[in-house]
Formats: C-alpha cells, sequence, structure tokens
C-alpha cells in the first residue's frame, strides 16, 4: 500500500501518545524513548515521506539494504543497525551506524574491535531472554562473558546496553515477562560495569508490544508494521 506523509505523521502521534501513557502508567514521565522505524518495511521513495514526517532514527535489518538506503539518504537520518550481524559484514556497517543493536558473541565483539574507528563503537547485547532457539541473543548467564569481551577491546567496544526480542502473541501482556527480565538484568549487571559501561538503553518492544515494553523500561522502540499496516 502507499505510505503518505499524512499516513505516517497520523501513526507516529498515535504511537507517541501510546508512550507518553505508559510513561505515565509506570511513574517515568520524565524519561525519553526513542522511536526507531524499522526500514526493511519501506522501499526507498517512502522514505522520504519518513523523512517529510519527521522520523529521524532509522534502523536497517540488512549490511547490503543499509547501504543502499544510506547513499540515497545519508545525513537525513541517524541510522541503527538492527538485524543479525555476521562478522564478515562488521567492516561495511560499522562506519554507517551510531549503535548496532545485535551484539551477540564474543567473536563478534573481538571483530568489532578490529574494525571500531578511533571514536569506538557503539552496541547493544543482545540477551535471548525468552529462550526461543528461533531467536538470536545469549542467555543470561552468558551476558557477562560479553561485557568482558568488550572490556578487553580497551575502549574500541563500548555496550550502552541491551536488546531483546519477544516473542510474537497475540496478547502483549504475554511478553511483559521478558522486557521485565531484561530490566532486570541489566540493572544488576550495573552494579558492577557502571564503571565501564553506561548500560542506559534497553531496546525492546516492536509494532505488538510496545507499550508493555515502555511500561517495563524501554528506552528505543523498533517499529515498522505499525506505520504501513491496514486500519485507523
Amino acid at each position: 500500500m502507499r505510505v503518505t506523509e499524512a499516513r505516517i505523521r497520523d501513526r507516529l502521534a498515535a504511537i507517541r501518545k501510546d508512550i507518553a501513557e505508559a510513561l505515565k502508567r509506570s511513574g517515568r514521565v520524565q524519561d525519553e524513548v526513542r522511536i526507531l522505524v524499522a526500514t526493511k518495511y519501506f522501499e526507498p521513495d517512502q522514505i522520504s515521506a519518513l523523512a517529510s514526517a519527521g522520523v529521524n532514527l532509522l534502523g536497517e535489518n540488512r549490511a547490503e539494504d543499509l547501504a543502499r538506503k544510506q547513499e540515497m539518504f545519508g545525513n537525513a537520518f541517524e541510522w541503527h543497525f538492527i538485524g543479525h550481524l555476521q562478522r564478515r559484514k562488521v567492516k561495511e556497517v560499522v562506519p554507517r551506524v551510531n549503535l548496532i543493536h545485535s551484539v551477540d558473541s564474543v567473536r563478534l565483539i573481538r571483530e568489532l574491535g578490529k574494525r571500531a574507528p578511533e571514536r569506538g563503537v557503539n552496541v547493544l547485547l543482545q540477551v535471548n531472554v525468552s529462550g526461543e532457539e528461533s531467536k538470536y541473543g545469549v542467555s543470561e548467564d552468558e551476558v557477562e562473558a560479553l561485557l568482558e569481551a568488550a572490556a578487553r577491546t580497551e575502549g574500541k567496544v563500548q555496550v550502552r546496553g541491551f536488546m531483546t526480542i519477544a516473542p510474537l502473541v497475540e496478547e502483549p501482556e504475554d511478553v511483559r515477562y521478558v522486557f521485565a527480565k531484561l530490566k532486570e538484568i541489566r540493572d544488576d549487571l550495573k552494579k558492577n560495569w557502571s564503571g565501564c559501561f553506561d548500560l542506559s538503553e534497553l531496546s525492546m518492544g516492536m509494532s505488538n508490544d510496545y507499550v508493555v515494553a515502555v511500561e517495563e523500561g524501554a528506552s528505543l522502540v523498533r517499529i515498522g508494521r505499525k506505520i504501513i499496516e491496514e486500519g485507523p
């Protein structure tokens, strides 16, 4: 379907209202939650409508699509990488993004350390809270090993927080535990790691469950389908 600027503005206004209400319910009224638009749902001509509608943060799942779209739109957006990152694609992705959401292995951290620019590379560690075999990410018990690996890069890999993907369910309440658990993991790790990494970001919640994620502490929500799907 055609995604018009007016439609995007209307959908974003509704999403922002949902987020504001979720923040208020959870006592987070002073916190900021950033909306990342997942561009795998948008063709280049539609991305122009995103810019006109005031979107400033995009996330891409594939290195090839990131390169293609960024070469067209450049600094019109802040770019994040949100898909599974293969080590052979690190060199291509690192110079193009402000944040990589999906770091899930020591080997990947080592490669990022090798390819990081002088300023370093900002990452989130992906945690598979639900334990689904179809999901990438490490278990709770493996997270600290990734922090230790990042620390060994001597500032080249900066861990800004954590990311998770909840199971797809009809009722968002059914995955509230996923988001609450990720926040609990982050809060526990901050006790020992706050001197090394800020760990302030929690990237969690997508089109079907972002409200619950915000109530549980999300600082970044990844929205795609909700902007373009049929309906009011």
